[in-house]
């Protein structure tokens, strides 16, 4: 009986691991003969896991259930698990909070003393860097997550940074996590084009549908996209730079939300951004490389200004 117990267990685990297993399959992972990969079928179903049965090909996928049945977790995704419930208690999600303290509770009661230890150790040593940032509800993000997954598309209210109301019809790509904002990167079918939502500012209205076939991410990665986009809109001075260094090189010591375009081998175009002209200027001369600038001319000022202090730095 004992063997017989512990096969069902690597059984089940090997159905949570893949999403399809074929009989063949399962049989020479356990050891045993079809019949019995069968009987140990039959068996987790009685205990209300819902094993399902594909016809034909004798395919076996965990499904879902009407109740949630015990899931096995490895060592490291038991770990990961628990320092995401941690996190999710303190973090920016509403509606959550009380529920993932339950949740955590249960899972340490049984977790062994080593991964209770790594995940001690993981949460005391870490420090979040920013502010928190605003809170989302997490149906809306249910909604949204549900959205992108299946591939529907969403209809939402959605108000501005300048608090301008609007009704939008997207196809849903990803939904990018900054460390203090959710945003939906998300194709919008009125203007064609792609756009980035903050979800804390997004009503959906349901149901979702219809179905729709996948685009290709803006940009070739949606949390760039994202990070390009919050960091341009928060710049209030720009300029196009072009600097005399091949654009791989240039690449590597700009901030992520440049955009760096190579010329030639040797030439790049640089469309570079911050919050004053003086940072501006210090992020260019760090380049350690010659650049030309045309404008802005508060820009061109304060390379003169800098320029000028470090002539009479040197002797």
């Amino acid at each position: 009986m004992q063997e017989t117990s512990a096969r069902l267990l690597r059984l089940l685990s090997l159905l949570q691991a893949r999403r399809s297993w074929s009989g063949a399959e399962l049989a020479d992972r356990l050891g045993v003969s079809g019949r019995t990969v069968r009987r140990d079928v039959d068996r987790l179903r009685e205990l209300g896991y819902p094993v399902q049965a594909t016809r034909g090909t004798a395919g076996y996928q965990l499904g879902a259930g009407a109740a949630l049945p015990p899931l096995l977790l490895d060592d490291d995704e038991a770990v990961a698990v628990a320092v995401g419930l941690r996190t999710a208690a303190g973090g920016t999600v509403t509606g959550i909070e009380e529920t993932s303290v339950r949740a955590l509770a249960k899972l340490e009661q049984v977790l062994p003393s080593r991964l209770r230890a790594r995940v001690n150790a993981l949460q005391s040593s870490t420090v979040l860097a920013t502010d928190a940032g605003p809170r989302v509800d997490a149906g809306v993000l249910t909604v949204i997550a549900g959205a992108c997954r299946d591939h529907e598309r969403l209809r939402f209210d959605y108000s501005s940074h300048d608090g301008a109301a609007s009704f939008r019809s997207v196809e849903p790509h990803r939904l990018v996590h900054t460390g203090r904002r959710w945003y939906l990167v998300a194709w919008d079918a009125d203007r064609e084009d792609w756009r980035s939502f903050r979800v804390d500012r997004i009503q959906p209205h349901g149901p979702t549908g219809p179905g729709f076939a996948p685009r290709d991410p803006p940009d070739g990665d949606a949390a760039a996209y994202v990070t390009r986009g919050v960091s341009s809109v928060m710049w209030r001075y720009r300029a196009r730079v072009r600097v005399h260094a091949p654009a791989q090189s240039v690449t590597e010591r700009v901030p992520p939300a440049w955009v760096v375009e190579a010329i030639d081998e040797q030439t790049c175009a640089v469309d570079a951004g911050a919050d004053t002209p003086h940072m501006l200027a210090v992020y260019l001369g760090a380049l350690d490389c010659d650049f030309d600038v045309a404008e802005p001319p508060e820009l061109l000022d304060q390379l003169r200004k800098l320029a000028g202090r470090y002539r009479r730095a040197v002797p």
